[in-house]
């Protein structure tokens, strides 16, 4: 025990020596409660110097990427204006060329045009001959604009109609099972439904809103 409480004060004397050798602005005949008191008040200035809303630049504070301008919001506004006016000009005038239009129906996507053909596999309540309106467009577009629902377009901006020409079926699909010396084989054929449709039109409001 006198060992230990001889050998403490030793240790923080050779501390204490070597701290105000390192601190020369001190001088040699610091306290060590001078030392704590200026260290602490270093700190105090160090920490009311800076702004109270700082925060250090990091990867999370401004991300690498260049930081994307917003456009004002009037100018933005007076720049649609004049894109609508100027498509509402072109179908006035039926300048717009050839439409297209991408459409969902039976689960997938299309990109169609006048007078294409589609096979959908299932079985529909329409018969051969009917005549049917595909409502959900995703979009229709030209030579010279395009049209983007979100998701859909409205029902009285666009209308596209279809003809069923067909009721059939797919080619048979073979699905074959064989296990090798086990004299195991199946063999399965299937056959899926599909409807045949022809795009008749694809006709836009006369002015967009």
């Amino acid at each position: 025990m006198t060992l230990c409480s001889m050998a403490v004060p030793v240790v923080c004397q050779r501390m204490f020596s070597g701290v105000c050798k390192l601190l020369p602005t001190l001088g040699t005949r610091c306290s060590w409660t001078e030392y704590a008191t200026s260290t602490v008040q270093s700190r105090r200035l160090q920490s009311t110097s800076l702004d109270p809303g700082y925060v250090p630049k990091t990867s999370l504070s401004s991300p690498p990427w260049p930081q994307i301008k917003l456009p004002d919001p009037r100018e933005e506004a007076v720049q649609h204006a004049e894109l609508v006016q100027r498509v509402n000009n072109l179908i006035a005038n039926g300048q717009f060329g050839r439409l297209f239009a991408v459409i969902q129906f039976a689960s997938r996507q299309w990109k169609v045009t006048n007078e294409d053909l589609i096979s959908t596999r299932g079985i529909f309540d329409a018969e051969c001959g009917d005549r049917i309106r595909l409502e959900k467009v995703l979009l229709v577009g030209s030579d010279d604009f395009t049209l983007i629902g979100k998701p859909l377009l409205g029902k009285d901006l666009v209308r596209i109609e279809a003809t069923v020409i067909e009721k059939t079926e797919c080619c048979p699909r073979v699905l074959m099972r064989f296990w090798k010396r086990h004299r195991y084989q199946r063999k399965k054929i299937i056959v899926y439904p599909e409807t045949v449709l022809r795009i008749n039109t694809i006709e836009l409001a006369p002015r967009l809103s």
